[in-house]
């Protein structure tokens, strides 16, 4: 179990950032793992902020891991091995088809609703 609670604030640029709670103050920066597809993230960072004891984690997503489909990225703590958070990102043909499925879905639901009105109407008539 970990001590530390993260955080999402952004993906910007294609840096994922988050907040770092629950450290002591002046106490030593939290040891940080990403890893896509069991594979460690090269820099990645944990800042200090200034004005309080937390830290700001910044994790680069190299343009050879985005590819079609859902990639994966787990944030976790070295040294307890706890799971922080994660992020995904979802692209390419994957994506559309989901959409796609949706919206499918959600037409036979209106469908399904429009018959059961008008037979409400007509019985209530």
């Amino acid at each position: 179990m970990s001590d530390w609670t993260l955080t999402k604030t952004r993906l910007f640029e294609g840096v994922w950032e988050g907040v770092l709670a629950g450290a002591e103050p002046g106490a030593a920066p939290p040891e940080i793992e990403v890893t896509h597809q069991q594979e460690p993230l090269a820099g990645v960072e944990v800042i200090a902020r200034p004005d309080s004891a937390d830290w700001v984690l910044r994790v680069p997503v190299p343009a050879d891991r985005i590819a079609d489909g859902v990639q994966t990225f787990v944030i976790r703590d070295r040294d307890s091995g706890t799971v922080l958070d994660s992020f995904a990102l979802v692209a390419g043909d994957a994506l559309a088809y989901d959409l796609r499925a949706e919206i499918a879905l959600l037409r036979e639901e209106l469908d399904l609703l429009k018959r059961a009105f008008r037979r409400h109407c007509l019985e209530t008539m």
